[in-house]
């Protein structure tokens, strides 16, 4: 487990910024002869289908070929690998988006792709028998998720300032990093004192009982869009086409998700697992429930951006004029319009 350093965003920033203008050339990031790269390399996530390879499952991505490189835990890792051209799109909370656009990283939004809603969410747990009941009781406490300056600790901090917490006090609610596996054992074991769950391992965790919610990210925000897909400014200038089939195809397996019962959707990705042949255990496929998506094929809205603007500039970790309307584009979404594809 890390402690969460206040300063070392910026700084981890800057250094990314500067490795990018070499890097955002080179990867693919465009045809040989004007033609347009149509093969995209991505990171997966264990025991998980993503949407743009269910898409390709379901045939949605016309000529556009998905090439897997390996696994990640991190969106802000994934969209870091994307910026500096070890992948062609990576997905990632909208806050962590801000960060890096900020920090000058030439990458836009392109496609919503999780988010939460009354069935889809993560969860803030705590054991039956502790303590906390309220914001002001975190103060000196220990809450552990996934990876820092993401989603988890975006909704963690907008608790806490909703509970009327001033910075100092905010200051001493200890953010931390766990592997998620891990983070039910550290709770239960009270090497912290919240821990951030959500879909199979919530859900598995509340099974075992013991364990109480003390808030969720949509008891804050309700139903919201939390994260998108991200592309390179010059892949996007030099392959709009394959761009425009991505997203479409993201889109419309959004749309397939919504039209069909769970058991549907996880019978599916059971099958993309098994056919894809990487060792998964597949068993969070079960719980799934909804992809907490708000908008109708993914469509990004203002809002899904300026909220976590406002968050990072509370943090004093962002600084300058940055606005929602610069960091994502719909013109490749084809329900953009009220359009059906």
């Amino acid at each position: 487990m890390r402690t969460r350093n206040r300063h070392r965003i910026p700084a981890v920033l800057a250094a990314l910024a500067a490795l990018l203008a070499g890097a955002a050339c080179g990867g693919g990031a465009a045809g040989s002869g004007g033609a347009e790269v149509t093969e995209l390399r991505y990171q997966g996530w264990v025991g998980q289908v993503l949407l743009p390879e269910l898409a390709a499952d379901l045939g949605y991505l016309g000529k556009v070929k998905l090439t897997w490189i390996g696994n990640t835990i991190s969106g802000p890792q994934d969209i870091q690998s994307a910026a500096t051209g070890q992948v062609e799109f990576g997905g990632a909370f909208n806050g962590a988006i801000v960060k890096l656009a900020a920090a000058k990283a030439p990458i836009t939004a392109v496609v919503g792709y999780y988010g939460t809603d009354a069935k889809t969410y993560q969860g803030y747990y705590v054991t039956k028998d502790s303590p906390i009941r309220s914001a002001r009781d975190l103060v000196g406490k220990k809450v552990g998720m996934n990876t820092l300056g993401a989603h988890a600790e975006a909704v963690l901090k907008t608790y806490l300032r909703r509970g009327r917490l001033g910075d100092a006090d905010i200051d001493k609610v200890e953010s931390i990093v766990v592997p998620p596996v891990n983070i039910e054992q550290s709770l239960r074991q009270g090497q912290i004192q919240v821990g951030v769950l959500g879909g199979l391992l919530r859900d598995k965790a509340v099974e075992r009982g013991g364990l109480r919610p003390l808030f969720s990210d949509y008891d804050i925000f309700g139903t919201f869009t939390a994260g998108s897909y991200v592309f390179r400014d010059d892949f996007i200038k030099k392959n709009p086409g394959t761009v425009k089939e991505f997203v479409a195809g993201v889109a419309k397996a959004i749309e397939w998700v919504r039209s069909q019962p769970p058991a549907a959707v996880t019978a599916r990705y059971d099958a993309i697992i098994a056919k894809r042949g990487r060792s998964e255990d597949n068993s969070q496929t079960r719980y799934f429930r909804s992809l907490g998506v708000a908008g109708k094929g993914g469509l990004i809205t203002d809002a899904e951006f300026g909220n976590w603007i406002q968050w990072l500039r509370d943090e004093g970790e962002l600084s300058g004029d940055v606005r929602p309307a610069e960091l994502y584009t719909n013109e490749f979404n084809p329900f953009a319009d009220g359009g059906a594809a």
